[in-house]
């Protein structure tokens, strides 16, 4: 694709995958291309912190929602911003109808729900050894099978709004803090037990760090099943209580993330921080941590991979023989890395 001109990428639906979809992002506009991302509500302030995004449109319907007249009145609306393509990230149908009828020449994406006609430049990858998520769309910006190079996907944090926040919420940035992102939309089976969190809250306070719970408000059930258990009051419980972007400043202020595979995990590896992440339901070598200082923590008992949002067997060890010992060991070798003391 020679520089210059305007793409859209329609988004993907998930947090986690939207973080990593800025590795595409960045590819378009280093080639000189004026980036747009029709995406879900929601998302379009994380996409505010993406300087590669020139303009966030919002989807005009909900996730699973075909709404065919809504798709069609703006795909229409979008012809005269004259696209010289479209990336849709999403494997669906509904995803690729926007594009084509805006009538943008040239519609990249992968074959999903057998979108012969909606796309007519579908990319195929090898399902049995599929690349990670971020290099998987990078791979879509790329012209034929010309290799690419996966940028490391990068959010803005900004530094004042943290203080701000800090005020407001009774927080401080020393002693280091220890960031705790305690949910998982997609469902149970990815998140680990709020028993295990509290028991790390205590040995992180024990260690003298500040303890902070981040997420939603979907979130908001479990952070108060761990704050239940927590004995130190050193744990401050932030679920639900500050917005998305608010998030994103203040992991770029913890010392280390401990979460789940969500998209908290991906959003403070975009941010620069250390962290810990937990898979148990999942594979890690899906959507890992693209952060130079990690560690994964990951199981592979014989029942894993099951990618379900509950555990079918019911004993759920893929998480629960997660020990927190064993996880606050990672925190501790994460956050006394030298490299870890040169970082800006």
């Amino acid at each position: 694709m020679n520089a210059g001109g305007r793409a859209l990428v329609v988004g993907p639906a998930w947090a986690g995958d939207m973080v990593m979809a800025n590795a595409l992002f960045q590819l378009l506009h280093r080639r000189g291309l004026t980036v747009d991302v029709l995406a879900p509500a929601w998302s379009l302030p994380l996409l505010s912190r993406m300087p590669e995004v020139a303009d966030a449109i919002p989807m005009p319907a909900r996730h699973g929602e075909l709404a065919l007249g809504a798709r069609r009145k703006l795909g229409k609306s979008l012809r005269a911003r004259n696209y010289r393509q479209a990336i849709v990230l999403p494997n669906s149908f509904k995803s690729a109808l926007a594009p084509f009828f805006a009538r943008i020449p040239r519609r990249t994406g992968h074959l999903g729900e057998q979108r012969y006609g909606l796309l007519n430049d579908i990319r195929r990858f090898d399902r049995r050894n599929p690349p990670h998520t971020a290099a998987r769309y990078a791979a879509l910006g790329a012209d034929g099978d010309s290799p690419v190079q996966t940028p490391r996907p990068c959010l803005s944090a900004f530094p004042d709004n943290a203080a701000v926040l800090a005020r407001n919420h009774g927080l401080h940035f020393s002693p280091p803090a220890v960031a705790l992102c305690v949910g998982a939309e997609y469902g149970a089976a990815r998140r680990w037990p709020a028993g295990h969190f509290a028991a790390l809250a205590d040995l992180a306070a024990a260690d003298g760090y500040q303890v902070w719970l981040l997420g939603s408000p979907k979130d908001a059930a479990v952070a108060a099943e761990v704050t239940a258990a927590v004995t130190n009051a050193a744990t401050v419980n932030l679920c639900g209580k500050t917005s998305l972007p608010d998030v994103v400043d203040l992991l770029a202020r913890a010392a280390v993330a401990v979460s789940n595979d969500s998209g908290l995990l991906h959003i403070a590896a975009a941010v620069g921080r250390p962290v810990v992440a937990l898979y148990g339901s999942t594979p890690p070598a899906v959507a890992p941590p693209l952060c130079e200082m990690n560690s994964v923590l990951y199981l592979a008992l014989a029942c894993s991979p099951c990618r379900r949002r509950a555990c079918p067997l019911g004993h759920f060890n893929c998480m629960r023989q997660l020990r927190p010992p064993q996880v606050m060991a990672e925190v501790r070798a994460l956050s006394e890395s030298p490299a870890l003391s040169e970082s800006p």
